[in-house]
């Protein structure tokens, strides 16, 4: 799944080293070159989507909407993720994991791209989701991702109404979001290390300050939200068992129990294991 917006200049290179037999799902955000008709050209078979709103994160809920495979890669159209360690992505998921996450500050990690600011942001944000959800992420900001499908309704991304109204992840804040929902939804993460290289053409709309501050809102509400939901959750269970004080506890606990997975297994909640 590659979220596009005027790189029709990058697609020749990136489009020629993804797999043969994947579907490729390019989210295109209104650009205005030739990036659509190139991407056709080079993969009759690509699924092209509009994006609903503006931004990385919607453009990447767009795309989600409409994935057909078991497993969801998501890298960027620049050329900056290189499409060979897409095997070691899903390596991952099938020993186990259901979110693989790509990180640059890890074993085999690397980036030739990354500025000094961003790099002290990115440290930043790790500390503090590390302390807050009790994690140990070493990149948070960084769009190289594999994860089961059926994971989807976890992480709660939708494409929404087609309007101007920039909402909650719909910008380059989409990384950490997913990180942090499927952190909450008890799913079985890991770290692969991944080389960011700079891209082949054009410039970033990244912006470090606005997105950083971005990236930050959206630690403090996914950590907020995540308290509340604790907190109600710890209040059923005390009601219930108040209420029934004669009936056994396993006939009281349902049949999804924290860390179930969609597909059947069972994990340590809390576990974060590193590739």
């Amino acid at each position: 799944m590659i979220p596009a917006l005027n790189e029709a200049r990058n697609l020749r290179e990136v489009f020629g080293r993804l797999p043969v037999d994947a579907e490729i799902i390019l989210v295109d955000g209104n650009s205005t070159d030739d990036t659509v008709r190139l991407a056709r050209e080079l993969r009759p078979d690509v699924v092209v989507v509009r994006q609903t709103r503006y931004g990385k994160g919607n453009a990447m809920a767009c795309g989600f909407a409409v994935a057909s495979g078991d497993i969801v890669v998501t890298l960027d159209a620049d050329g900056s993720a290189d499409p060979a360690e897409i095997p070691s992505f899903v390596a991952a998921l099938v020993q186990g994991a259901d979110f693989v996450k790509g990180t640059r500050f890890a074993h085999r990690g690397g980036s030739n791209d990354i500025t000094l600011l961003r790099t002290l942001g990115n440290l930043f944000f790790c500390h503090l989701v590390n302390l807050l959800f009790h994690r140990r992420f070493t990149d948070l900001c960084y769009g190289y991702n594999a994860f089961r499908r059926d994971c989807l309704p976890m992480l709660g991304l939708m494409p929404g109404e087609t309007d101007g109204i920039r909402r909650h992840g719909d910008g380059f804040e989409i990384e950490t979001l997913i990180t942090l929902r499927a952190t909450k939804a008890c799913l079985r993460v890991t770290e692969v290390g991944s080389f960011e290289h700079k891209r082949l053409h054009g410039a970033s709309n990244l912006n470090a300050g606005r997105d950083g501050m971005r990236v930050l809102r959206t630690i403090l509400v996914e950590w907020s939200e995540n308290l509340t939901a604790r907190s109600r959750n710890r209040a059923r269970w005390d009601g219930m068992l108040l209420s029934s004080p004669g009936q056994p506890v396993s006939t009281i606990v349902s049949q999804r129990r924290p860390g179930d997975l969609p597909h059947g297994r069972r994990r340590t909640t809390g576990a974060t294991e590193y590739a």
